[in-house]
């Protein structure tokens, strides 16, 4: 008994002055965590506290209006059983505009890095802001350019040139359409898909030490391609795996083109909906706020195991 009490004193004063090692540390550290303050109550107040009242709502039965209700699994059990919608249209159309999206995205957004690094300096910026811009002002270029592009009368862009071009023999509702609604999200996306990946990887080129290429060609390297593939990829594989995640989160948490499309988050027979827009409509319409936390953890899933999947692919072992 007597051993038993000292070593639960021992543990308990261990404890104590690791506590104050702890807090003298931060003490000691006070200018620094001042200065990460900032950030850090941000992403507590707009990531950290939302997720975490998301997950544990997910559990409830609530309209924003009444006190929440325990159902327990009752959600996550509807979503799998009773969710047509999310099963039959949100679930496939979003992982097909994932998949196309997404790598073709990221694929641009390296082959468009790769060109302008290839340009003179004194014309490099400008190049980049107007790639980068779209990615900016997305909503903005939704209503003045695309909407008025795929209008649906005779007014519209694209039918104008269709019928002077005797294609079309009367206006396309292309917008109402559900055959073409998901294809001209693709592209509006594509368009406005340079984003912080874009700028990480031109970024990462210009860190690539030049003597790597003399090297390489005199060690055989005799094109570009082989250039690209040996040397550049291998160099910048930091931004790639940057790239590559915000090319994955952006892709799968995509909703809003479809939206500012449709003019609602139900798109044309459900042809663009996707997870996000699924959340939306059961937050904000129909006002079941803790179904669509439900939704929202399914997502977050989705989207941590994509994350996950792409740091196979790309990160190094120091990363992992």
């Amino acid at each position: 008994m007597r051993n038993t009490m000292r070593s639960t004193m021992r543990t308990g004063t261990l404890k104590k002055h690791g506590w104050q090692g702890i807090l003298a540390t931060l003490w000691k550290q006070r200018i620094s965590y001042l200065f990460i303050a900032p950030f850090m109550i941000c992403f507590t107040l707009f990531i950290v506290i939302p997720i975490v009242v998301a997950n544990a709502l997910a559990f409830f039965s609530f309209n924003a209006i009444s006190m929440p209700t325990f159902i327990g699994w009752d959600n996550f059990l509807a979503i799998l059983t009773q969710d047509r919608i999310f099963l039959q249209n949100a679930i496939p159309n979003t992982f097909k505009f994932a998949i196309i999206v997404g790598p073709l995205g990221y694929a641009l957004s390296f082959f468009l890095a790769w060109l302008i690094h290839q340009l003179p300096k004194r014309i490099r910026d400008i190049f980049t802001i107007a790639i980068y811009t779209p990615s900016l002002s997305a909503g903005i270029a939704m209503s003045v350019v695309w909407l008025v592009i795929f209008n649906g009368d005779r007014v519209g862009y694209l039918n104008n040139i269709l019928l002077s071009l005797g294609i079309v023999s009367e206006p396309q509702l292309w917008l109402q359409d559900p055959q073409y609604f998901m294809n001209i999200m693709i592209v509006v996306s594509l368009w406005a898909s340079m984003g912080v990946g874009f700028l990480a990887m031109l970024a990462g080129l210009q860190t690539v030490n030049s003597e790597l290429y003399e090297a390489g060609s005199i060690d055989g390297i005799s094109n570009r391609l082989q250039e690209i593939y040996y040397i550049t990829i291998p160099s910048i594989k930091p931004q790639m795996l940057f790239g590559a995640v915000m090319s994955v989160v952006g892709t799968l948490k995509a909703g809003a083109i479809g939206t500012m499309l449709a003019g609602s988050p139900i798109t044309p027979q459900y042809s663009g909906h996707l997870i996000t827009n699924h959340i939306d409509d059961f937050a904000f319409i129909r006002y079941e706020l803790g179904y669509s936390s439900a939704l929202s953890v399914v997502l977050l899933l989705i989207v941590y195991a994509s994350s996950k999947l792409a740091f196979r692919l790309f990160a190094t072992k120091g990363d992992e």
